[in-house]
């Protein structure tokens, strides 16, 4: 089949490449993706509990503190 579009190949077909980490923030697993001076941004919360979503620090788009980052294994 020809598609014909004025789109690049890229727009078509985006990267399933991502750069997301799943991390350890304040006690909960969270996906973080790094910014471009290097810090780290909550992109989403996985969790069970509906309480941890109340919370203001796991707002998707917050920049996570270092002092509460751990790495998942």
């Amino acid at each position: 089949m020809v598609h014909y579009t004025p789109l690049s190949i890229e727009e078509i077909f985006p990267s399933t490449e991502n750069h997301y980490k799943v991390v350890s923030y304040r006690g909960k697993t969270v996906l973080a993706q790094h910014t471009e001076d290097q810090q780290l941004q909550l992109m989403q919360l996985l969790s069970t509990d509906p309480q941890d979503y109340l919370e203001q620090s796991f707002t998707p788009g917050n920049i996570m503190k270092n002092d509460y980052i751990q790495e998942e294994k």
